[in-house]
């Protein structure tokens, strides 16, 4: 096996730096063990390093030509280097290893690349069962023992390094979709939007910061799969969300089930907006002894939009269970694995005042934010609260176990449509908007009805494009008082995707809403 690295400019340096190289002479199964520790530790976050094998160095240049190893030696150095791997380092860590020709002489190198869960630390001594263990770096050109403010910073370097920061050693850069990239840039309203095709994918990435590693082999980073892959699952099985319905409870018969696969941002949003188009109702409720009418949803978009982006910045995408949204006619239940941290305190975020002091998906979280799917900084539970209020519905339920193995949000149905009769009150009311929808219950939604369908009379337009002409920036308010209302009473309706590369969900009019707007002009 070769390694993805120019020999030539290995054993010169020209695109390596020398504080990421080691030549050894010969076999030193210690010292080697030092030097593996200390490139997997990644101290300067460099991206490893190069132990050489069989090649002299004099005044930290190699000597060529090498003097190279015995193709029995390289046999006996690869097992021995297995064994190290498992029993000498902790946890454990194997590196690569190739071997090459070189002015007739085989030399074996060996590729260190930073390590996924460092910090990582070494035998002291070979041989020696009561040796203690230690942490080793790079200084300059050599290996040194970490101590004192050095290894403090170390292990507080790797304790800072989240999950989905990290290289994706299994993946390449072709993994990478430039096309998701530079669509994410245009929707964010990036500057950087306008040079990006002129990238390629390792220099997007790297601008983007979903790339890392060092120059001559770079790596997609965890976040860059999650978001800029077309199937992320196949490196993060169950990076999917589930919406299940069950219409007569978890106890019926029938049930309707529709999983979103994708990239991350993507599912997130389509989730939502499955959920408020097929299972989102408002009721209005008159009553004789004033003239307002009650309107209330059965739960609010904006619960449900933060509750399952929740689920998708805390969750751990090493845990190969899905995100679950469970619909039954008493709640919508949002699932995901594991559950807070346990620096969280449960009262405190049943009560809205959590702020949790580390987060697992920083970088996640930092996409979301961008999207404007989630505004960060521990809001998602005081909304939550906040807007089950203002619709009138229960008090929502957050569960843990004492393990913190998963949460819970528990959005309870508006009490309205548990009443008794409330289904035929929605009905009447439906009836009477479709057949004149000129009066609806207030001015204010058809005023939003209208310009809604303003907007679309030219041709059809996608969620996006409608907020910019609309002049809106907040998606539920859109979905839940300008699309909803409009496709309850078949006013405007959805179109198929483009294409399967291009699955931009659009709406248009209906003939009936062409009808309805043309006796309005």
């Amino acid at each position: 096996m070769n390694l993805p690295i120019n020999l030539d400019s290995l054993l010169h340096r020209r695109t390596i730096e020398s504080e990421r190289v080691e030549y050894k002479a010969g076999w030193n199964p210690e010292a080697v063990l030092h030097s593996i520790s200390a490139f997997a530790n990644d101290f300067h976050n460099l991206g490893g390093g190069y132990v050489v094998l069989g090649v002299e160095e004099q005044d930290g240049q190699p000597v060529l030509p090498p003097i190279g190893l015995q193709p029995a030696q390289i046999d006996g150095v690869q097992k021995e280097l297995l064994n190290l791997g498992n029993a000498a380092i902790q946890p454990p860590y194997h590196p690569l290893t190739a071997t090459y020709e070189v002015q007739g002489k085989l030399i074996l190198v060996l590729w260190v690349a930073g390590g996924e869960t460092r910090p990582y630390k070494a035998r002291t001594r070979l041989g020696d069962k009561k040796a203690d263990w230690a942490y080793y770096l790079r200084k300059h050109t050599s290996t040194v023992r970490a101590k004192g403010a050095d290894e403090r910073e170390l292990l507080s370097l790797a304790a800072t390094v989240p999950f989905d920061d990290r290289y994706r050693q299994g993946a390449s850069l072709t993994d990478l979709s430039p096309h998701l990239m530079r669509e994410f840039l245009q929707e964010i309203g990036s500057e950087m939007a306008a040079e990006a095709a002129s990238f390629d994918a390792e220099a997007l990435g790297r601008r983007m910061n979903v790339v890392g590693g060092p120059a001559e082999v770079a790596f997609p980073k965890n976040v860059g799969l999650l978001f800029f892959n077309e199937h992320p699952e196949q490196f993060f099985p169950a990076t999917q969300i589930d919406v299940v319905y069950f219409p007569d409870g978890p106890g019926g018969d029938r049930f309707e089930e529709k999983e979103f696969r994708g990239p991350l941002g993507r599912i997130t949003r389509d989730a939502v907006d499955y959920i408020a188009r097929n299972y989102l109702k408002e009721t209005v409720v008159k009553h004789p002894d004033r003239p307002q009418a009650e309107r209330f949803w059965n739960y609010p978009l904006a619960a449900i939009e933060e509750a399952v982006v929740n689920a998708v910045y805390h969750r751990s995408y090493e845990i190969r269970e899905p995100i679950e949204v469970r619909i039954i006619p008493e709640e919508l239940v949002v699932l995901s694995f594991p559950g807070p941290d346990r620096s969280v305190r449960m009262e405190d975020l049943r009560a809205g005042r959590a702020v949790s002091r580390r987060y697992r998906n920083r970088r996640v979280g930092e996409f979301l934010k961008e999207l404007d799917l989630t505004e960060g900084r521990s809001t998602g539970v005081p909304k939550i609260l906040r807007v089950m209020q203002a619709n009138g519905s229960p008090v929502p339920v957050f569960e843990t176990d004492d393990e913190r193995s998963s949460f819970l949000i528990r959005l309870p149905v508006h009490e309205g449509f548990a009443r008794e009769g409330t289904q035929k009150v929605t009905e009447q009311v439906t009836e009477q908007v479709t057949e004149q929808v000129t009066e609806q219950v207030t001015e204010q939604v058809t005023e939003q009805v209208r310009r809604l369908l303003t907007a679309l009379e030219a041709a059809p337009q996608g969620t996006k494009d409608l907020l910019g002409i609309l002049k809106l920036s907040h998606r539920p308010t859109f979905i839940q008082n300008y699309l909803q209302p409009a496709l309850e009473v078949g006013l405007v309706e959805m179109t198929q995707p483009d294409s399967p590369r291009s699955p931009t969900q659009k709406y248009r009019l209906t003939d009936k809403g062409r009808q309805w707007l043309a006796r309005e002009q």
